[in-house]
């Protein structure tokens, strides 16, 4: 069930009118939230049994395994050991069987039929914060209607984020106030989500397709800008996914965290990763980093932990050398923004534009360089890329219109929520914002000519959309 799709529409339509009339015949608070747990619960197993009814068994298994292991602090390590095994077989027992196969000299390896779960990657992730959170005594062990809902919440299942449990838990624990306020935002942000995939993302899988496939049949210049349009796609594609959660769990009065703050304005690597991927990256710091010993062992073994950290997170992403490779990349470059500062003794204060403008275009180059083995299908195909950029013979030229057409877009709302952050415009000032939170322009949906202004915006989303299809990148993750 795509979250853009006609079934999850009416998935979170239901969900909305069960707890709205439920909670109008409710009387007391303690009804009206247990109703509402059970409610989103069995809407979230309706969600994964949509796809198979297999992953609503594993899913259902781990929860009872962390719920369980979460009430004894001498058994959470052996929860957090059943998370990883659990992500490690169907994630990865195909890989490193292949991996081994080959350092023997056998190349005739059959993959095994391993089905991965859907959403294995973000709620095993969830299910460790949950353990390790109870283990440091920032969190107490929650009932299991609550910890199964954290683990299976719908909207943010797939693909995240990857919310921590005190925000989620408290959150559940008061009356939802659903109505007009919290659809009216939603279903804009959602929006917002949606014409970032099925507009802009999904146009440019077109180039980024055909040039990936064959790299070699391309001239320098397309095969630049295919790197280039991967940059973007990447981009609106999975913060296109973060958009649309958000929105769904806001229409249903849930908050969740933004997961993209301008990563593309980053004025480097540091900075990138506290922009792109927000929940995974703070996971990573909080619950691999930290647990390998963070810095708190001198500063060369810091090094090393933020390395292993990246790679790790490279890992995470795919079972693939290609991802490997963009991790260590990405922790390499870590690496040498610490020392780099260490030695300059450099406080990152940009005084002028120029040097602004400098360190925020050699980041965005250095990380559409890095996405050239995330999305290649192997290594050897990355380099033929790399090979190529620096290539000039002939080759198919594509001046790819839709490519421009995005990149026009993302400079334009990147300038309105600069504007807007700028001013420091907040969420609370509902009466007369423009902005959410520096980035997202909310309309008040009760006077005409905003409405009318967001019908316009539909209707550009129904007769722009790519109608080829495309899925979510991070879906496969």
């Amino acid at each position: 069930m795509q979250i853009f799709s006609f079934a999850f529409f009416c998935l979170t339509a239901a969900v909305f009118c069960l707890i709205f009339f439920g909670n109008k015949l409710l009387t007391k608070n303690s009804q009206k939230v247990h109703y509402t747990k059970w409610v989103l619960l069995l809407a979230s197993y309706l969600f994964v049994c949509y796809a198979d009814y297999r992953f609503f068994l594993v899913l259902g298994a781990l929860t009872l395994i962390v719920w369980l292991c979460g009430k004894n602090l001498r058994y959470i390590k052996y929860g957090v050991l059943a998370a990883v095994l659990s992500l490690a077989f169907f994630k990865y027992t195909n890989f490193f069987a292949a991996s081994f196969s080959r350092l023997l000299g056998e190349d005739d390896f059959t993959a095994l039929n391993i089905i991965m779960p859907l959403g294995v990657s973000f709620y095993t992730f969830s299910a460790i914060s949950y353990l390790v959170d109870i283990h440091r005594g920032k969190l107490q062990p929650m009932p299991l209607l609550d910890v199964a809902l954290y683990l299976a919440f719908f909207p943010k299942l797939t693909s995240g984020p990857i919310q921590r449990g005190d925000t989620f838990f408290e959150q559940l624990n008061r009356p939802r106030s659903l109505g007009w306020n919290s659809f009216s935002e939603g279903i804009q942000i959602f929006c917002f989500g949606l014409f970032k995939k099925i507009v802009l993302a999904d146009r440019l899988s077109v180039l980024v397709n055909q040039v990936y496939q064959t790299p070699l049949a391309f001239d320098a210049v397309t095969v630049w800008l295919a790197v280039l349009a991967y940059s973007l796609q990447i981009y609106f594609d999975f913060s296109g996914y973060s958009d649309m959660a958000i929105g769904a769990a806001k229409i249903l009065d849930i908050h969740m965290p933004r997961n993209f703050n301008l990563p593309y304005l980053a004025h480097n690597v540091t900075e990138l990763w506290k922009r792109w991927h927000i929940s995974l990256s703070s996971w990573l710091q909080e619950y691999l980093y930290i647990s390998l010993g963070g810095n708190r062992k001198g500063k060369i073994r810091a090094y090393v932990n933020l390395f292993a950290t990246m790679v790790i997170g490279g890992l995470w992403h795919g079972a693939s050398w290609t991802f490997i490779v963009w991790g260590a990349l990405h922790g390499g470059a870590l690496v040498v923004h610490k020392l780099w500062m260490l030695l300059t003794k450099s406080n990152e204060k940009h005084h002028n534009w120029l040097s602004n403008l400098l360190s925020i275009s050699v980041t965005f180059l250095f990380t559409s360089f890095c996405w050239i083995f995330f999305r290649a299908e192997s290594v050897n195909k990355a380099f033929q890329i790399l090979g190529r950029l620096f290539c000039f013979g002939d080759g198919v030229v594509h001046l790819y219109l839709w490519l421009f057409i995005a990149l026009g877009g993302l400079l334009v709302g990147s300038i309105v929520a600069a504007i807007g952050a700028k001013d420091g415009v907040l969420p609370q000032n509902r009466q007369n914002q423009s902005l959410v939170d520096g980035y997202y322009p909310i309309l008040n949906l009760s006077k005409f000519w905003p409405l009318v202004l967001f019908f316009v915006i539909c209707g550009l989303i129904i007769c722009l959309a790519y109608t080829g299809g495309s899925p979510f990148i991070y879906g496969a993750f």
